[in-house]
């Protein structure tokens, strides 16, 4: 189901905070893309090995914002909307979705050193998931 109009501008404005944030961070240069996002990694992973390490609601938001749009991005076609629960995701051409809040908070709870990569995520959507590779897969295993 297609998200209204304020809601999207919500994501998009929340996207563009971590861009201007973090390129702050990194030196200007920080977008869309999967560099940033493998930078956004590092950065969570920083987070988390801190004193002060809090999963917020709102860390998860924002983020999850900034993940969705770079997948956005890089797949033509895929737009924000939610699944019939209600849950907020990128919907593909496909009809498949990614649900970047979670893999976020995933990351932020977890680490990759318990297998959390929003980059591999990102990768995966972008790369599998977009091109309808993983549906792929089940029908070819299925007898």
């Amino acid at each position: 189901m297609a998200i209204d109009e304020a809601r999207l501008a919500t994501i998009r404005t929340n996207a563009d905070l971590v861009v201007r944030e973090l390129a702050e961070l990194n030196g200007g240069d920080f977008g869309l893309d999967a560099g940033s996002v493998a930078w956004l990694e590092g950065f969570i992973e920083r987070q988390r090995s801190s004193d002060t390490a809090d999963v917020s609601q709102g860390l998860v938001n924002v983020l999850g914002c900034y993940l969705g749009e770079a997948i956005i991005a890089a797949v033509l076609g895929a737009e924000w909307s939610e699944d019939a629960a209600g849950a907020l995701g990128v919907l593909f051409p496909t009809g498949d979705m990614a649900f970047p809040f979670n893999k976020v908070e995933k990351q932020l709870s977890e680490g990759l050193e318990n297998g959390e990569s929003i980059l591999s995520f990102y990768n995966t959507s972008v790369n599998d998931v977009a091109a309808g590779k993983l549906g792929q897969a089940a029908r070819e295993e299925t007898p």
